[in-house]
């Protein structure tokens, strides 16, 4: 099997992991959603720090918080992951997974944007047509609900601008992951052994929540891993396109498995959200396009 079939393969089981994600979430409904974080957070830990112990990499954690600016920056890039991590929990468990979404829908846009507000990146023409639709998309559920989406508008920023901080990052995902959840673990741990202090902790209360619970970790390495592997093995653009499994199956899971319902407004949300999609896909396979054909011209040309 070629690598780049591995990488759509591995690609795909991460993208289904997070897809399927709300059927775990839904299961522990009974906890809290900020102690729900905390334990990610710590079993998250656990399990992404034993795993740079078994590969010998624990060391590289060095070069993710070795300075002041490499601290404040993983520090940022954690801020912005665990916002993301509690607004998911707190949708499930209200309901939501709809916004969830088109939350995920939206951030490849938001993160364009983002590209050309920080970095000054330029856009084909398609792309501002994308960026435009989704934005005519938002505007029409907001008049249509009388109030905007801010789930799904939190999601894609808190997505967007944590991905946009990691390109600062010379470490890898996994490592970077692993600093980030090490900032966080701490203050995790202190706000489980105080709720356990306080006899309102659900954690040891029974085998099926707390076994669910420590699954978490795993729940949140395993599809990492996964993604960081597909990105060595696939181009960008396949990447990008392979990522929209992960919404189009939260879609499926509040629709279909959980119910919520779908107004007009919604319908035609998502309908000019995905057209947005298509185009900004399309411009990017064209773009990738070019530049392989690009390099391919350059490296036949012999040498002066």
């Amino acid at each position: 099997m070629q690598d780049s079939t591995k990488g759509i393969f591995l690609m795909i089981g991460a993208c289904t992991i997070w897809g399927l994600s709300p059927i775990y979430y839904k299961l522990l409904v009974n906890v809290p959603p900020l102690e729900l974080l905390a334990h990610r957070t710590f079993w998250s830990l656990v399990v992404f720090a034993g795993l740079l112990v078994v590969q010998g990499r624990l060391g590289k954690l060095r070069d993710a918080l070795g300075t002041g600016r490499a601290v404040l920056i993983t520090g940022f890039a954690a801020l912005m992951i665990s916002t993301n991590w509690f607004l998911f929990i707190f949708s499930v468990q209200i309901g939501q997974v709809r916004e969830t979404s088109l939350g995920y829908y939206i951030f490849p846009l938001v993160a364009v944007l983002l590209g050309v507000v920080v970095l000054r990146e330029r856009l084909a023409a398609l792309q501002w047509v994308a960026v435009g639709l989704a934005a005519l998309a938002v505007t029409t559920l907001t008049v249509g609900l009388g109030s905007a989406p801010w789930i799904a508008l939190t999601l894609a920023v808190t997505f967007g601008a944590y991905g946009l901080v990691k390109k600062r990052l010379a470490v890898g995902a996994v490592v970077s992951v692993t600093a980030e959840v090490v900032l966080l673990g701490p203050l995790a741990l202190l706000w489980l052994l105080w709720l356990q202090g306080q006899g309102t902790g659900v954690f040891g209360v029974d085998v099926r929540t707390s076994g669910l619970l420590v699954l978490s970790g795993l729940l949140t390495a395993f599809p990492m891993i996964l993604f960081s592997a597909a990105a060595k093995k696939v181009n960008m653009a396949t990447l990008g396109l392979l990522q929209y499994l992960n919404p189009t199956l939260q879609f499926f899971c509040a629709v279909v498995l959980f119910g919520e319902p779908l107004t007009p407004f919604h319908i035609t949300t998502f309908g000019l959200i995905w057209i947005a999609l298509a185009l900004y896909s399309g411009a990017g396979l064209a773009q990738d396009r070019a530049r392989r054909k690009s390099v391919m011209t350059s490296s036949a040309e012999p040498p002066a």
